[in-house]
């Protein structure tokens, strides 16, 4: 007797991609990419660099902050058909500070039970962090931490930071070279004692600072040419 279901399975694979380095990839990653139906990326143009390095080609959809749900009903479409859908971002893991998680509460209501039939399954293929990276090699205590990505430009920033500055545990954030320097200036204004800098993590010029805030706002402000690549600020408490 036939199975009295349909057991068609489509799977969203949530696959963490190199910080910097191409080799920080994990054969499951690339197993995964290499199975996969087609791969939505934050920026295809990223992801094809990857792709390239690794000799594989897959069809590539765009999925930014701006289209993250508008192609959610695409994607569910998908699945429910039995496609393996894999996201990435531009670099770490999707929907840490990266699009990819009002997608995937979208797409939550849809995982059902294997006695329901018809399944998606959404799975996490583990790998590189910049959040994690740089708490590696901080040499601080990190058995509690608060993470709290980039802070907001405008409204409720210098509240997140007065909190930064009175926390009981080591914060940390990401910011842009954009914008270190206006965060280092804030740090110092909030009377911040002691924060560690890692940039360029994996890279050819990474690089691991330590000091007061005022101290590495001097530093930055005489070698502007270091002021590049993803800044990962640790404020120790």
């Amino acid at each position: 007797m036939g199975t009295p279901f349909d057991m068609t399975q489509g799977k969203l694979s949530i696959i963490a991609t190199p910080i910097g380095n191409l080799e920080d990839i994990t054969l499951r990653a690339l197993r995964t990419l290499k199975e996969c139906d087609v791969i939505y990326a934050e920026d295809t143009r990223v992801i094809s660099k990857l792709l390239a390095r690794y000799e594989l080609k897959k069809p590539l959809q765009r999925l930014d902050a701006t289209t993250e749900m508008k192609k959610a009903d695409e994607i569910i479409a998908r699945l429910e058909n039995g496609e393996h859908v894999a996201l990435v971002s531009d670099a770490g893991t999707p929907a840490i500070s990266d699009p990819g998680s009002r997608l995937i509460a979208a797409i939550r209501p849809f995982v059902a039970s294997r006695e329901e039939g018809r399944q998606i399954v959404i799975e996490a293929i583990p790998g590189p962090s910049a959040l994690t990276a740089a708490l590696s090699i901080a040499g601080l205590d990190a058995t509690g931490f608060t993470f709290l990505g980039f802070l907001p430009h405008k409204k409720g920033r210098q509240t997140a930071l007065k909190k930064i500055a009175q926390s009981e545990y080591p914060v940390v954030l990401y910011e842009s070279p954009h914008r270190i320097l206006k965060l280092l200036k804030e740090l110092v204004q909030h009377r911040v004692s002691h924060i560690t800098i890692a940039r360029e993590l994996t890279k050819i010029h990474e690089e691991v600072i330590s000091g007061t805030p005022a101290e590495l706002l001097v530093h930055f402000s005489l070698h502007p040419d270091t002021v590049r690549g993803e800044f990962v600020v640790i404020v120790a408490p």
